[in-house]
Order: C-alpha cells, then sequence, then structure tokens
C-alpha cells in the first residue's frame, strides 16, 4: 500500500521537523513485530466492524472465511480478538447511542481520508468515522502498549477530521469534532472536542504553511520527542548536536550536588540514554552487514547453559535412580500468560477474585505523568538497604 509523504501517523515529527519526511524518504523502509501486529489488529477490527454493520456483503460465511485466515497469521492470539471484540463493541454503542439521539447517522470504516486541500499529496485512512447531526467523530484504535495515547492536539486525529470533513462536510451541517483514542491494551480511552472553525484556523495557517515546507525539504531540522519514531533518529546530526549540548551542563562549584542540579540531570539523563541506545543498534546492525566503527567490533554476547536434548537427559538420569520429583518441578505459569491462556473475559469471571496486584516500588516519574505521587509514609521500607 503506498503512504503519503506527508501521512497523518508521522505529523508529529514532519510538522515539528519540517525537514524529516524528505530525509526518511532517502532512507530504506523498515518495519517492527510491532508494526505488524498493530496491521494485524486493523485488520481485525475492520473485518468485524463491517460483519457487525451488514457492510460490503459481509456474511457469515465470508467473515468465517476470512477470519480463519487472519487466525493463520503467527502473531494472531485470542488476546487480540478479545481486545478487538472489544473495541468493536464500543464502536457499535457508540453508534446506538447516536441513533438514539438523531437521525440516521453515517458510520464508515478503513476509509481513505484526503486533506491534500492543506497538505500536498496528503491522505491517510479513518479506522471509523462517525457523522451525526452537527458532529463528526474519529475513533482510532491504538493496539501499542508503551504509553498512552493522548487524543488532546493530536495532529494525526485533526489531520484525519480535516480529510473526512471535506468528503462530508458539503453533505452534513458540521460544526463539532471530537476524536477519540481506543488503546485497549492499557484501558485508555481518550477524546478531545474542538470546534470546526478552530481546526480550519489550524489547516489555513500553521498546518498549510508547513506541509509546504515538509513537502519542499525546507525548514530546519529540530530534535525533540518526535523523533521517537523517526528512521533517521540514530544517525541525524540535529539531534546529535542537540543531545552533546546536554553534555555542556554547568555545574555549580560545590562539594555535592543540589536537589535542583539533580533534578536536571535526571531530565538529561533519560534523552542521553535514549539517544545512545539508539545509535547503539544501528551500529550494531550495520556491524553486522561488514561496517567498521573504529574501535569497536562485533562480538558474542553472554549466554547461558541449556539442555541439548531433554529426553536425553531425562532417559539418562532415569537409569541411575533419579526420580520425577528430584528432576522436575511444578510451577502455575503467571498471571498474564493465564490471562492470554484462557482469554480476559473469562479469566475475569473464573479466577478474577483470586487474583491480586501488590504496590509497585517507588519510581521517579516526570511531574507530567498521569499516575498520582507515592505516599511515602505507607511503604514498607523493611526491604530497602541504605548503605553507609
Amino acid at each position: 500500500m503506498k503512504h503519503a509523504l506527508l501521512s497523518a501517523s508521522g505529523a508529529s515529527r514532519w510538522l515539528n521537523c519540517t525537514p524529516s519526511a524528505r530525509l526518511e524518504e532517502r532512507l530504506p523502509e523498515n518495519t517492527s513485530i510491532y508494526a505488524e501486529e498493530g496491521t494485524l489488529a486493523h485488520e481485525l477490527a475492520d473485518l468485524t466492524n463491517k460483519y457487525n454493520f451488514s457492510m460490503d456483503k459481509m456474511t457469515k460465511t465470508k467473515f468465517n472465511r476470512v477470519m480463519t485466515g487472519l487466525k493463520e497469521n503467527p502473531l494472531y492470539s485470542e488476546e487480540m480478538e478479545e481486545h478487538i471484540s472489544e473495541f468493536c463493541t464500543y464502536i457499535r454503542e457508540e453508534f446506538r447511542q447516536f441513533k438514539l439521539e438523531t437521525k440516521d447517522p453515517f458510520i464508515s470504516f478503513e476509509e481513505r481520508l484526503d486533506y491534500s486541500k492543506y497538505v500536498p499529496e496528503g491522505f491517510g485512512t479513518g479506522d471509523a468515522v462517525i457523522i451525526t447531526d452537527g458532529t463528526l467523530k474519529l475513533i482510532d484504535l491504538k493496539y501499542g502498549k508503551g504509553v498512552p495515547v493522548s487524543a488532546q492536539d493530536n495532529k494525526q486525529l485533526m489531520l484525519y477530521a480535516l480529510g473526512a470533513y471535506e468528503k462530508y462536510g458539503f453533505l452534513y451541517d458540521i460544526d463539532t469534532i471530537e476524536m477519540t483514542i481506543y488503546q485497549p491494551r492499557l484501558d485508555n480511552i481518550d477524546s478531545y472536542t474542538m470546534p470546526v472553525d478552530e481546526l480550519l484556523e489550524w489547516a489555513n495557517g500553521e498546518l498549510a504553511d508547513k506541509a509546504k515546507l515538509a513537502y519542499d525539504g525546507a525548514g530546519e531540522y529540530k530534535a525533540g520527542e518526535h523523533c521517537k519514531f523517526c528512521k533517521a533518529k540514530a544517525i541525524c546530526r540535529a539531534r546529535a548536536e542537540e543531545n552533546l549540548k546536554l553534555q555542556s551542563y554547568e555545574y555549580k562549584t560545590s562539594e555535592l550536588l543540589s536537589n535542583g542540579e539533580i533534578a536536571d540531570i535526571l531530565k538529561i539523563a533519560e534523552r542521553l540514554i535514549n539517544w545512545a541506545n539508539d545509535v547503539n543498534a544501528y551500529a550494531l546492525s550495520q556491524a553486522l552487514q561488514g561496517e567498521k566503527f573504529e574501535g569497536f567490533k562485533v562480538v558474542e554476547g553472554r549466554s547461558t547453559r541449556k539442555y541439548a536434548d531433554e529426553n536425553a537427559v531425562v532417559e539418562k538420569l532415569y537409569t541411575i535412580g533419579y526420580s520425577d520429583d528430584q528432576l522436575f518441578e511444578m510451577k502455575l505459569i503467571g498471571v498474564s500468560s493465564m490471562e492470554k491462556l484462557i482469554g480476559k473475559r473469562k479469566f475475569s469471571e473464573l479466577i478474577g477474585e483470586y487474583v491480586h496486584k501488590p504496590k509497585g516500588k517507588p519510581t521517579l516519574a516526570p511531574t507530567a505523568d498521569k499516575r498520582e505521587e507515592y505516599n511515602s509514609a505507607e511503604y514498607d521500607f523493611k526491604d530497602v538497604v541504605i548503605e553507609g
């Protein structure tokens, strides 16, 4: 499938760092198991949604045939199917509610949304678009579980909204845009509403200006959080220079660091570690292809001993008198593995009451983190060793 140079999914990058789109264009395509997993999840969602709403002549027979094919994908799991079922149920409930409030609401799935009026050759795919009296609602599935995704000021969804408005604005009197992120593996459902006028003001101003720069490969390179998924993140000079500047932090002339200085270092360290890991991963991949980096070589990493033939080991030890009780240990599989084995819903129904989640150990996080601040008075310090 052809992807737009200025894609909606990459908007946070090319809007913040306008030359990055053309730079990425020069680099080879790459994928990951996470991207492939997300693609499969979207295919499952599209199939289920169209069956639920009787679209594309989706009979039970056709549904089962296509589903059987999707289940052959090694990334498929019952857990994924259950998460997608929950997502599709959410959409059905949203649509049912709209039907109670308005006459003949419209819905579509996996629809091409063209926003090229504002972004050269720009288009994307909307997971679900619902239109009711005065409101255009976009629902976007995020199958990743790395970090919760916010709908507020989400440029990807805003571009989808522009595409949907351009397509249906002349048919419906739309004055409000509602955007929702549905992230089932993190139980994250986040929505944000904005007036159409505000969306169009952004589109005709900041978006159009930066999109032209990005399409032309012009503007200045700028490092930041948006670098995370950039293909050039490990070898981008602008990002390197930005991170190397962090090392020039000036400390006060005193023997001990102040709390303020420690806080500054913690902020710097996370960025440097992430950048260093990206560079290391890139260098290793290139070295494995024959590239040389002065002062470094590829070596075999540490490994642990394993039985080459477990059956042979057992048979050998049986012959000299060892018993099953001595050779084997039985242990209940972990909570996550059990939930995956029997399915999230059945897990909750059958054994949910026997599962508890103890308090996590304290960890430092930025103040913007949504988790509540830890109550140190409740923490059990009996296992904490303080040296000195």
